[in-house]
This record gives C-alpha cells, sequence and structure tokens, in this order.
C-alpha cells in the first residue's frame, strides 16, 4: 500500500507540474474515453440484443413453417443452416428423441429443454459440450393436458452472433482510439493556439522580472497581441492596467525617495549653516568674555539670531512632516472665520514690517466667512507677502486682493518685480527650491515658505497657483466655503 501511495503521489505531482494546456488535453481525453466507453457498451450491448431477438425471431419462423405438417404426418424435421433439430415423444414427463432429427452428441441438455416445452414455447440458451452456446427454442406440435404429446426442438449455434459482436468491439476500439488521438492531437493544438495569449503574458511578467526596477521606475513591456476571446482581452486588458499602476507606484516612489533625499541634504545643509555660525559666535563670545568685554552683546545678538533663524527653519520642517504624516494632532484646525478680517490684519502687520514695499489691498466690503484655521491661512498668507518682499527691489509696488468666486474665495498677491522664469514656476513650490541658489537664510530664505504655503493650502482642500511674467507675478490661493 505504501508503495502504491508513493506511487500515486509521484504521479499526482507530475500532474500539477504539467502545463495547462497538457492537462486540458489530457482531461479532454480522459473525457472523452469515459464517453466513448458508455457509448461503445451501449452500442454492443443494443447490437447483441437485436442479434438475439432476429435469431430467436428465425427459430420461431421456422418451428411454425414446420408444425403444421407435423401435424398431420411423421416425417422429419428440417435440417435449417447448421442447426439441430429433432421431434420429441413426451410421455409421463419424459422426453424421447424420434429418429430422422439431427441431435448433438450429448442431447441431454436439450431433452430437458422438450421436457418443459409441452406446457408452451420455451427459449433457453444452453451450452453443449465442445460446441460452445446454442439459442434453443422448443414448442409443442400435438400434447394434451396431461403432459403427452410430441415437441419441436430447434437449437442455433451462437458463435457466429458472438464472432459479430466480437468484431463490432473490435471496429469500435480502433475507431475510438483513432479518435482519440486525434482529438488528442488536435485539442492540444487547439489549446495550444488558445492559451498562446496567457503564455505572451507569462513573458511579459518574466520580462519585467528581468528588469532592474531599483534603477528605473520604467515598464517599457505590455502585453500584446490579440485573440484569446473576450475573456483572455479582458485578463489582457487587465493586466496591461496593472503594470500601468506598478509602473505610476514605483515612478511615485522613486520621486519620493528622490524628494527624501534631496529634502534630508537641503535640511541638513541648512542647519549645518546656522549651527556653524554659533559655534563661531559662542568661540567669539568666549574670547570676548576674555580680552574685549564691550563685544560680547554684540556676539550674543548674533547668536540669538542664528538660533531664532535655525528655530524658524526646524518648526518649518516639523510643520511639513506633520502634514505629510496625518498624524493624531492634527496641524490644521478648522473653524467658522471672516477672510476680509484675516487679509486686513495680514496686509496692516506687512506695511509696519516691510515699508520699503508699498501694499495696496482690494478688500470686499462684506466678510469672507468660510471654515478653516485662521492661524495657518494667516501663515500662507504672510508667507506670499514676505516672498514677494524678500525676491524683489525695495519700491516694488505689492497688491494683495481677496474675492468670492461662487462657492470659492480667492486670495492675490501681485508684485511688480522682475518675475519668474517658466522652468522656475515649475518647481517653485518644492521644498528648499530657491530661484537662487546662492541666497544664504538672511539673502532670500531657505526655500520651505512656498512648500509651507502648498501643503496648508491643499490641507484646506484648496489650490495655489502662480503666474508671472517679467513685471508682474501673481499667487492665487483658492480656497472652499
Amino acid at each position: 500500500m505504501k508503495r502504491i501511495g508513493r506511487w500515486a503521489k509521484r504521479w499526482y505531482g507530475a500532474w500539477r507540474a504539467s502545463r495547462l494546456g497538457t492537462r486540458l488535453a489530457l482531461g479532454l481525453a480522459a473525457l472523452s474515453l469515459v464517453v466513448f466507453a458508455i457509448v461503445g457498451t451501449f452500442t454492443v450491448e443494443f447490437m447483441r440484443s437485436y442479434l438475439d431477438r432476429r435469431l430467436d425471431d428465425q427459430l420461431q419462423t421456422s418451428q411454425v413453417a414446420q408444425v403444421p405438417h407435423l401435424r398431420t404426418s411423421t416425417g422429419n424435421p428440417e435440417n435449417v443452416y447448421s442447426w439441430y433439430s429433432a421431434v420429441f415423444e413426451v410421455k409421463s414427463g419424459a422426453a424421447v428423441a424420434q429418429p430422422g432429427g439431427a441431435l448433438p452428441d450429448d442431447p441431454q441438455p436439450l431433452v430437458k429443454i422438450a421436457e418443459e416445452a409441452v406446457q408452451g414455447d420455451v427459449y433457453r440458451t444452453v451450452s453443449l459440450n465442445g460446441e460452445g452456446d446454442y439459442r434453443v427454442r422448443a414448442c409443442p406440435v400435438n400434447t394434451d393436458p396431461a403432459g403427452t404429446g410430441t415437441v419441436l426442438l430447434s437449437a442455433a449455434p451462437q458463435a457466429d452472433l458472438d464472432n459479430t459482436v466480437q468484431q463490432l468491439v473490435l471496429a469500435e476500439v480502433v475507431a475510438f482510439l483513432i479518435a482519440l488521438a486525434i482529438l488528442v492531437v488536435f485539442g492540444r493544438l487547439v489549446l495550444r493556439r488558445g492559451l498562446r495569449p496567457l503564455a505572451d503574458m507569462a513573458g511579459t511578467a518574466h520580462d519585467i522580472a528581468s528588469h532592474d526596477l531599483t534603477a528605473t521606475a520604467d515598464l517599457p513591456v505590455r502585453a500584446t497581441g490579440s485573440g484569446g476571446g473576450a475573456e483572455v482581452e479582458e485578463l489582457r486588458t487587465a493586466f496591461n492596467l496593472m503594470l500601468s499602476h506598478i509602473e505610476a507606484s514605483l515612478a511615485a516612489r522613486t520621486a519620493a525617495n528622490e524628494r527624501l533625499r534631496r529634502f534630508v541634504a537641503d535640511a541638513s545643509h541648512e542647519l549645518r549653516t546656522p549651527l556653524t555660525s554659533i559655534r563661531g559666535y559662542a568661540d567669539l563670545f568666549q574670547y570676548a568674555a576674555a580680552n574685549e568685554p564691550e563685544e560680547r552683546e554684540a556676539h550674543l545678538s548674533r547668536i540669538r539670531a542664528e538660533t531664532a533663524r535655525m528655530s524658524v527653519l526646524v518648526d518649518d520642517l516639523l510643520l511639513l512632516a506633520r502634514l505629510d504624516s496625518h498624524d493624531a494632532e492634527q496641524p490644521v484646525r478648522p473653524e467658522r472665520m471672516d477672510l476680509t478680517e484675516l487679509a486686513t490684519a495680514a496686509a496692516d502687520a506687512f506695511r509696519v514690517g516691510r515699508p520699503s514695499h508699498p501694499l495696496t489691498t482690494r478688500l470686499p466690503d462684506e466678510p469672507v466667512i468660510l471654515r478653516a484655521d485662521p492661524l495657518r491661512l494667516r501663515q500662507v498668507v504672510d508667507n506670499l507677502l514676505a516672498n514677494a518682499a524678500v525676491h524683489t527691489p525695495e519700491g516694488t509696488a505689492v497688491e494683495l486682493s481677496l474675492s468670492v468666486e461662487g462657492n470659492t474665495a480667492v486670495a492675490q498677491i501681485t508684485d511688480s518685480g522682475p518675475g519668474i522664469t517658466v522652468e522656475d514656476q515649475q518647481r517653485i513650490f518644492d521644498r528648499f527650491y530657491r530661484v537662487d541658489n546662492s541666497r544664504t537664510r538672511a539673502a532670500g530664505g531657505t526655500g520651505l515658505g512656498l512648500s509651507v504655503v502648498q501643503s496648508l493650502v491643499v490641507e484646506h482642500g484648496g489650490t495655489v497657483s502662480v503666474e508671472s511674467r517679467p513685471g508682474r507675478t501673481t499667487f492665487t490661493v483658492r480656497l472652499p466655503r
């Protein structure tokens, strides 16, 4: 039993390891074999039953033709074909064959049938020693109720019938085997052609596996071709759509990794600058404490200034990290607020802090009510105003306008400075990106201000955009009301 189990397990493993087309072809062959066996068995049984009935009809026809003659004479029965035929005299339940008949060497099986026939027609199939099976029919010729009289018995050999059935079985086996072979061969070809689109998709998957996705996010291969039916076409479309999604996800991951790498590098550089300044001023402060006491306050004020600048940078980094992570502590706490009032306060603060840049405002008379975080929106407006002041020469006019378009509040900050190039406009909201990379914090900032603006506006469900040409630059913030 263990050997049989191992054999069955080995064959089952080979079956599962075979290709889908081979398994389908073998399964089709097995199903066809079962159908052929059922059809063949039914055909053979039907043919044998038909031949048995035909032989019984021949025996009956032969005996019906002889019975009237045998009743009126004592002649011998006719010998039909190679049949055995004889007349039996039955007395007291014992049958005795009359002269003139044809009987086998051992007629005892036929005698028993003749004894039964005094009551009516009898059909039997008997086996005669050395001669095979015979189909026997016995019918009464002249009998009385007492069971006495004459009986006609005929026995036809079934060898021809058996040979016919055997030839039919052989013909069916040969025909079914040929049909099965043709079915397997052509079925395998048809299945291979039908499964070719699946093989093509498997080849596409292998091509993708051979690509180094760590170096590039591009997936240049797609499942091509046609045919295979609606189901295969649907699978091909879904497969290509999945590849497109994977490619987009890989591209997004690559871009995110690149942004993270650049962000870490820029953050390290930006933090290193004030830290270096603080260390230098600390050394100068230590020297001044011992040699030039009157300069201690100057060095200490510079340390405070650099610390404040580093604190602003760290605060911006922390805010961006919180906006990206969407952690439990929400960076935005929306409430019902008046955007007109907020813009007025921001404009007043700008005029005080940046007197070298004249500011004009175009604000509606009625309140612009929306649900937002007033502290963060004030930060957005302040950053945009400060950006206009930092990157334009003194005396450059700045305008702050506020309007309502349907269910959207629109705030615009415009300056008449030198403008921003098209290349810079495409990256101006990137973190640590500065139009002039050589600027220091004192001259042009760290490049986080506009990134903070975009992240805060997006967090409020709005958008921010820039349009610029020489002599006019406009930042537009749109917020839902």
